[in-house]
């Protein structure tokens, strides 16, 4: 719905609609005083009362009525019917004609709106309703204005004279939409206006000599709002979406692009419903790119879908873009990116009682050179569950088949089946739970190669045929105490949540399966995961299952909480590490019995500085192998967040076997930065953000903007330098920078305005990492 069109001329029809008109028709006289008539917003959702049939009263300080002529109520008339008011100086029912006449300020509210006319006209009998020099105030959104004449046709046809809306509160001229007509018929969704104007202090801006507009839940066909912006890459930039409503369940956005740099870009977005679900189609052509002439025309394209149908659910997500230069030389709205990949997916899921299945397709268009990302084609997930067999036991029984395809002429491809028949007998208490589950992980691979596989040095020790079967079992309890007392002249509550699991999944020879841990870059779908507190108690370490980890470890741990007296939680702190009894039999590096310890905690001191810190300590070696910090301050309308994070090179040497990582760094990872924001006077405020690679001395990104912001309009001034890109440590960083001016009007929605603005660049931005229970 038009916010402009839902202001200034629903509020008007409204009137019209439900007036003096309805409430005459009724009326009955009384001399008690009527309820406090102030002007405040009744939401909709507190409206229960069914208003066109609540009883009528009408109250002034005199009567006067002649038999068969007119009824006249004098000073002080008021009506109100449910949670609707009018009154008025004088009221007039003439009878036979029957024909309701208000004089001398006029007000009426309905909870919603408020508004004042010197004169109201209707007539009972065929419902035509005139009001003079009308003053509209909406109270629950902004939003006000005035006609000089408002007039309903009976039930089918309303016309506004000199009709006027803005956002801006009472005496504020900053800015206002005004028409000198405004006619709907009631059958139609939308309202036709003759001569609409903007206009800046009473100053017309733009001016139209016609336009179409929606009242109600409905879409035209037309043109939306235009935009103009600037950036260095692309010049001065021109938009003007032409929205086509091509059916109830099918529309279009064209939106024909100027870019002085480049040229003319044509973007596309159809919208569509079907029974199977809805689904979006968007693609950008940019036929001649002046800015890089070598090339052909440069497109992007993106087809969404997202549908469930009784136990059936569809999802699509296929993406294609012309060249792997296209996202570094044009801003683009077109699909999801991952790793330097563009994501091209489907996949139809089947939801039963006890079981459920989904067959999936899955391919990536690479965006870097030489880059090779495996193929589903396709994947099936069988995923069986019976939960209580007995009431001691579950019983699941996940099965996975996926074929995976490649082009690199030194990778293989496989076809693989993976059977998981899972035990599990679980035990819970509200201060104690237990759980111990046994499984057989059974895969077979079929390896093919089809090129100068497996002659390849690195991959000589590859199989064609692979079966593979691991026993686990895993043991895992945890125990909840609690216990209260006073600290600070305070109530406080402390819970211990100590927990221990005994794992063990069996050591077999995995070195004929292409997998990361043998093979620099390998594995089908499998890469390792990050370890933190909670990644001690994981099964296995890594995303898939190219290669099960082998352990026969304890690993024990416990977090500890602290609740203030109403049960919000300020601080926690959890603590973890692994006793290993075996040793992989493949690890060729110094091994140790403990793993490194994990430590993660959060605090909320007072509602208004919260830290959240992690890290992870190998004891053996006496040194850190990564951690993080933030930590933030909030008061008001003031924040800072600054944060800090570390990573040893041998950490990330140890995780990334094979790789050579030293144009990346030369002394591991140590990054830090700093978020804030902050009001400085009047509507003016501040953000900036600073974020520096600290072991390699780099600036990473530097901006600040300045925002002022009134009652119905903000502007905002805003610098940003970035990295842009940096071949290896021992070349100079290249940065680029931008300046961006916007302007917006308030209560107009996000897409209203007139933009200047440059590209957002790679903004870090602030984020929340807290997470305590509250």
């Amino acid at each position: 719905m038009s916010p402009t069109a839902r202001s200034f001329l629903a509020t008007m029809i409204s009137l019209a609609l439900y007036g003096p008109a309805l409430v005459f028709a009724n009326a009955e006289t009384s001399s008690e005083p009527c309820p406090d008539s102030e002007a405040r917003c009744i939401p909709a959702s507190e409206q229960t009362q069914d208003v066109n049939n609540a009883p009528i009263r009408v109250v002034a300080d005199r009567a006067e009525a002649q038999t068969n002529e007119k009824a006249i109520y004098n000073g002080n008339v008021e009506v109100t019917q449910g949670h609707r008011k009018m009154t008025a100086d004088t009221a007039t029912l003439r009878d036979p004609e029957r024909i309701v006449t208000a004089q001398g300020d006029v007000v009426f509210n309905d909870g919603q709106m408020m508004v004042t006319s010197d004169y109201l006209q209707a007539n009972l009998e065929n419902e035509d309703t005139t009001l003079n020099n009308a003053q509209y105030k909406m109270l629950c959104t902004p939003g006000r204005g005035e006609a000089k004449r408002v007039f309903k046709n009976g039930t089918t046809f309303y016309e506004l004279e000199d009709g006027t809306y803005t956002t801006c509160p009472d005496e504020d001229k900053s800015w206002r939409f005004s028409a000198s007509k405004i006619e709907k018929e009631d059958s139609s969704l939308f309202a036709d206006l003759y001569h609409p104007r903007f206009e800046v202090m009473n100053v017309p801006v733009f001016y139209l000599p016609y336009l179409r507009v929606p009242v109600e839940d409905g879409r035209l066909t037309g043109f939306l709002y235009p935009s103009v912006s600037w950036s260095d890459r692309d010049g001065i930039e021109m938009e003007t979406p032409f929205y086509w409503n091509i059916h109830p369940q099918l529309d279009a956005t064209i939106t024909p692009k100027y870019m002085s740099e480049r040229g003319v870009q044509l973007n596309t977005n159809v919208r569509y419903l079907t029974p199977l679900g809805s689904g979006a189609l968007y693609s950008e052509y940019l036929p001649d790119d002046q800015r890089h002439p070598d090339l052909d025309a440069r497109w992007g394209f993106n087809w969404t879908h997202s549908g469930v149908q009784g136990h059936w659910r569809y999802q699509a997500d296929y993406s294609k873009v012309s060249d792997i230069s296209y996202f570094q030389n044009i801003d683009s709205d077109v699909g999801k990116r991952e790793d330097n990949t563009l994501l091209q997916t489907g996949e139809i899921s089947y939801r039963g009682l006890d079981w459920n299945s989904t067959v999936r397709v899955r391919d990536f268009q690479p965006l870097t050179e030489n880059t090779s990302v495996y193929r589903l084609m396709p994947q099936v997930d069988f995923n069986y569950y019976a939960p209580q067999v007995m009431p001691w036991l579950d019983i699941s029984v996940p099965a996975q088949f996926s074929v995976f395809a490649n082009d690199h002429p030194n990778k293989p491809e496989a076809t693989r089946t993976h059977l998981a028949p899972t035990l599990t007998m679980p035990f819970t208490r509200p201060w104690f739970n237990a759980t111990a589950e046994a499984s057989m992980l059974y895969t077979h691979y079929d390896q093919r190669f089809d090129n100068a596989m497996p002659d390849a040095e690195s991959t000589a020790t590859l199989s064609k045929s692979v079966e593979r079967k691991i026993p686990t079992v895993r043991l895992h309890s945890g125990v909840v105490l609690e216990r209260n007392f006073w600290a600070m002249g305070g109530h406080f509550s402390q819970t211990i949540e100590p927990q221990v699991q005994y794992l063990y999944i069996k050591d077999v020879e995995q070195g004929d399966i292409y997998n990361p841990v043998n093979f620099s870059g390998g594995g089908y779908d499998t890469a390792r995961l990050q370890t933190d507190y909670y990644g001690l108690f994981r099964g296995n370490q890594f995303s898939s299952i190219d290669y099960i980890n082998p352990a026969n470890q304890l690993t024990y741990g416990a977090t500890t909480r602290f609740y203030d007296g109403g049960y919000k939680e300020r601080l926690n702190l959890s603590f973890g590490q692994i006793y290993y009894f075996d040793q992989p039999s493949n690890q060729d590096a110094e091994t140790f019995d403990y793993s490194s310890w994990a430590l993660e905690g959060e605090a909320n001191i007072d509602d208004y500085l919260f830290l959240r810190a992690s890290m992870q300590y190998d004891s053996n070696l006496s040194e850190m192998q990564f951690g993080n910090a933030i930590a933030e301050y909030r008061h008001q309308q003031f924040y800072a967040q600054t944060s800090y994070r570390y990573v040893a090179q041998e950490y990330i040497e140890s995780t990334l076997p094979n790789r050579d990582i030293s144009a990346l760094t030369d002394d591991g990872l140590s990054q830090a930065g700093v978020v804030t924001g902050f009001p400085l006077w009047g509507g003016l405020s501040f953000k900036g953000q600073y974020w520096r690679d600290l072991t390699q001395d780099v600036m990473l990104e530097n901006q600040f903007s300045l925002t002022y912001r009134s009652d119905c309009w903000v502007v905002g001034l805003s610098y940003n330098e970035y990295l842009l890109s940096r071949s290896d440590i021992n070349t100079d960083p290249e940065y680029d920078n931008n300046v961006t001016l916007s302007f917006s009007l308030l209560g107009l929605g996000a897409d209203s305005g007139f933009n200047f603005s440059t590209d957002s660049g790679n903004a870090l931005g602030y984020r929340n990492p807290f997470a305590l229970k509250n």
